[in-house]
This record gives structure tokens, C-alpha cells and sequence, in this order.
């Protein structure tokens, strides 16, 4: 019998550490080789780790909420003879392993079932290993670093040692307890065993200062829902929950700002960190570092209104979402083509500008993790068809909060649309490594002087949108700009003008 530890892998991307957010897991389970065992948050993703080795978990060595370090011990797991492998080498990788079943064709089984070995003997360069001079091997440019796990606190859950006794609505199916672990268990439900809810509903429940464990389940076997949190937080009950019997708080009016609904307290501290952080961070360096210029164009979008609704009815879309942001995506990919100074970076090391021969068009989207901007690769080389596929993949594993660290890598120029909020338009902030981002306003029905061929005028409510661009003035003067966005704002105007440029 022999126990392996599997350490947390390097995250890449210059990340040195991440938050256990989802063990899937607990002591005494079996496990094979590639099975998914817990779900990390870096500052630039969710990933599911699969376990490098086979056995029976005898140890959960951190708690859902610790920061740890890159290799940090996270699980102990007792293996049979010979079901060890080497662990993956980072997150990346891990989340390629995920995206591919056992026995697929570019399953990852077989690689590291040829790699098993003892622990001892961990390949050279790995996590955990040595290198050539007879170093551990961690992150490049980090040292070995010992320290503590960093405890999240909970607000609102009960002591690791004290169970509640509280009863539980008996439609509420009730999970079995975790064994007894080396680590302070996690928020614990009124009748034993730990609350069931996917990340961006613990995410919700956290923001509203609510404690899971207060909180009734209305999903298959007892799991708490988005509905579950919002009903509790404004007073009510999608699974019949009594919030007197379980102890809590009498709920704020629904018409109360959440904050309120805590036992009247004032403030909500809110800790900085994973993509909050990171972006905070990235804002701060790009709006200190680049000089920011922005222009506006006020244009009338109605024959990109009408050529929207005639591609929802194209059978050619039918399986795809069509919206103004693809004419726009379409469109800032031609005036790239007439304008490619636009698409460039300042490499303040060399002194040069290296202007990018490709487009990785960023979209900026809002998630229950803070704002990311994935980027589409190769964006100029799409037609219509593909580029609202790309966008429809690219929303909606953003909204999962399943974007890698290597989708949110690379963009050459970027997209944020304000208008699904109502906005008429901003002033962004140019994302870094990049020259230029672009805000797309709300398209109201507005008036407008419509002029006619034979020079008449007469006023008709119209599609109305404002473009504004924001630029790095170091590398894009005013001219090329301002050319830029009058491109891009005549080809929402006049989308025919985008085949004869294009």
C-alpha cells in the first residue's frame, strides 16, 4: 500500500496560485486515472482537475475556499502498485485532459498511463521533480515557497465543530455527510451534509450575503438553484423551506436592496481577487500607461437593423444567434484590412510597434466571475457564418465560466458592447497589449434627417447607434482613428459597403 499526493499543478500564464472551489471528491471514494476530483478557480478561469492516479481517496488535504500555492499537496490518494503517472504540468493541459474522453482519439489515458512511475522518480521538470541541476521544479521564475493555505471565510456558516439541529423540509432531499477529514469542513446544510449548488450559484448566494446552508434546494436531489438564492434573499421559497425553523434572519422586503436583507448590517466587504483582480490590475497599468484618446460617431444603423432580420430568417443561420454585434465584428474586420496600423501593439522593450498581420477580435463579456474578454482567433479570415458561430461558442462558455487562460491570450483589438445595458456609449479602457477597443452603444429609434436622391430632406424616426473608440495615441494618431471609426460606422450604415472594401 502506498499514498501519492497530487500537488497543484503550475496554472501558467504567469499564475502562481488558485482557489479550491469544488471538491467532487470526499475520503473513503475510489478513483481512477483521469477522473475529475476538484474544480479550481485561477484569476483567468475555472478548470476541472482530473486525478493523475488511480486508488482510494484517503485525504482532502485543502478546503473548497483555500488559496494555495503551485505545488501545494491538495488530495492524498492511496494507489495500487503501478497506478501512478505523472501529474499534468498545468492547467492548460488539465483542461485539455477534461475536453477529452478515456479512450478517444487524443485521450490523454494512454500518455500518462505510459508515464506511470513512482513518486519518487517524477519526471525531470515536472511539479514536484527536479531538473537537470537537481532543483525542484515549479514555476519558472518562482522559487519553492512553504506556506499556509489561505482560509476563505464563510459568512454565516456554522463551526467545523457544531453541527446544526435545526430540521429540514422533508421535500428536500438531503445529501450524505462527508467523512471525517483532516481539513474544516465546508458551510454544512441544516441537516448534515454540505450544500449542493454549481459555482455561480455559491458565487450569487456570497455576493447577497447568504449562507447556502440556510437555504432550501429545489433541484434534482436537493441542489439550490439561481431561483433558490434570489427567493431566499427576497423573502420566500421555491422548495417550502421554513426560515424560522432553520434559524435565519427574517428576509428584507423584496424591494430592499440586498445588502439589507443581513440583519440590517451597512457595508459588505467583498475580497479582491481571481479575475476581479486580475482585471483591476491590468486596468490600472493600461490606463497609466497608454495615453487614452476617444472618439464618438452618431450613425444610422437601420440597414444594419434590416439586414439582421433578414439573416435570422436565412436558412444558412438558422442554427446561429444574429445580432448587430456580428455586422459590427464583421465590419471592424474590413476597416482592419483598409487601416491595419490600427491593429498593433507598442513593445516599449525594443521600441517598436509591431503591427499584427492577423485579427484576435476580444469581446469583452460580463460574467458571474467579473468582466473577461475572450478573443476569436483569426477573426478577419471568417465569413459571417463562421464569425457568429465563433461568437456564439465564445458567449456562452464565458457564461459557464469555462474560458481557458489561452482564449483570453493574444487579442490584437477588442469589442465591448454597452448597449445590451442601455448605454449609449463609454469611454474604455484599451485592453492591454493592445492599441484600440471599441464601445457599441444601445440602437434606439430616434429621428433623422434623411436626405433623398434629388437633394430633398424630411425627418423619420430611424435606427440610431453611437460608436465610440478608444485608442492608444502613442502608435494611432488622430487621423488614422478617426478613419477607423468612420469606416466602421459607413459599413453599419451601408453594409454593401463592406463587399466593395472587403
Amino acid at each position: 500500500m502506498s499514498t501519492k499526493e497530487f500537488k497543484l499543478p503550475d496554472p501558467g500564464e504567469g499564475l502562481t496560485e488558485a482557489e479550491i472551489v469544488t471538491w467532487n471528491v470526499k475520503v473513503g471514494d475510489t478513483v481512477k486515472v483521469n477522473d475529475i476530483v476538484v474544480e479550481i478557480e485561477t484569476a483567468k478561469s475555472l478548470v476541472e482537475l482530473p486525478v493523475p492516479f488511480a486508488g482510494t481517496v484517503t485525504a482532502l488535504l485543502v478546503s473548497e475556499g483555500d488559496t494555495v500555492e503551485v505545488g501545494t499537496p491538495i488530495i492524498a490518494v492511496d494507489t495500487a502498485e503501478g497506478a501512478g503517472t505523472g501529474a499534468p504540468t498545468s492547467v492548460q493541459d488539465a483542461g485539455a485532459q477534461r475536453a477529452v474522453e478515456p479512450g478517444m482519439e487524443g485521450s490523454p489515458a494512454p500518455k500518462m498511463e505510459a508515464a506511470a512511475a513512482e513518486e519518487e522518480a517524477i519526471e525531470e521538470g515536472k511539479i514536484g521533480g527536479t531538473t537537470s541541476t537537481g532543483r525542484t521544479a515549479v514555476l519558472v521564475g518562482y522559487g519553492v515557497k512553504q506556506t499556509e493555505a489561505v482560509r476563505r471565510p464563510r459568512k454565516g456558516a456554522p463551526a467545523a465543530t457544531s453541527a446544526p439541529t435545526a430540521p429540514v423540509a422533508p421535500a428536500v432531499q438531503q445529501p450524505t455527510p462527508r467523512a471525517e477529514e483532516p481539513v474544516a469542513a465546508p458551510a454544512a446544510r441544516a441537516g448534515g451534509g454540505r450544500a449542493l449548488a454549481k459555482p455561480p450559484v455559491r458565487k450569487l448566494a456570497k455576493d447577497l450575503g447568504i449562507d447556502l446552508g440556510a437555504v432550501a434546494g429545489s433541484g434534482d436531489g436537493g441542489v439550490i438553484t439561481r431561483a433558490d438564492v434570489q427567493a431566499h434573499a427576497e423573502g420566500t421559497s421555491t422548495a417550502g423551506t421554513d426560515q424560522a425553523a432553520a434559524g435565519t434572519q427574517p428576509a428584507a422586503p423584496a424591494y430592499q436592496a440586498p445588502v439589507f436583507s443581513r440583519g440590517g448590517e451597512r457595508e459588505t466587504r467583498i475580497p479582491i481577487k481571481g479575475v476581479r483582480k486580475m482585471t483591476a490590475q491590468a486596468m490600472v497599468g493600461s490606463a497609466f500607461t497608454a495615453p487614452h484618446v476617444t472618439e464618438w460617431v452618431t450613425i444610422d444603423a437601420t440597414a444594419t437593423m434590416e439586414l439582421v432580420e433578414r439573416l435570422k430568417k436565412d436558412r444558412e443561420f438558422k442554427d446561429v444567434k444574429v445580432t448587430p454585434l456580428l455586422v459590427l465584428a464583421k465590419a471592424m474586420a474590413v476597416a482592419i484590412r483598409r487601416h491595419p496600423e490600427i491593429n498593433a501593439t507598442w513593445d516599449e522593450a525594443a521600441q517598436e510597434i509591431v503591427v499584427k498581420h492577423y485579427v484576435n477580435l476580444g469581446i469583452a463579456a460580463a460574467t458571474p466571475r467579473g468582466l473577461i474578454v475572450p478573443n476569436i482567433k483569426d477573426a478577419d479570415q471568417m465569413s459571417m457564418l463562421q464569425l457568429a458561430e465563433a461568437i456564439g461558442a465564445l458567449t456562452a462558455t464565458a457564461r459557464e465560466g469555462r474560458t481557458q487562460p489561452a482564449d483570453m491570450s493574444g487579442g490584437t483589438i477588442t469589442i465591448t458592447n454597452v448597449g445590451v445595458f442601455g448605454v449609449d456609449t463609454g469611454t474604455p479602457i484599451i485592453n492591454p497589449g493592445e492599441s484600440a477597443i471599441m464601445a457599441f452603444g444601445a440602437i434606439r429609434r430616434q429621428p433623422w434627417v434623411v436626405t433623398a436622391a434629388d437633394g430633398t430632406e424630411t425627418i423619420e424616426p430611424r435606427w440610431v447607434t453611437q460608436l465610440a473608440l478608444s485608442f492608444d495615441h502613442r502608435l494611432v494618431d488622430g487621423e488614422l482613428g478617426s478613419k477607423f471609426i468612420a469606416d466602421v460606422g459607413a459599413i453599419l450604415a451601408d453594409p454593401a459597403r463592406g463587399l466593395v472594401w472587403g
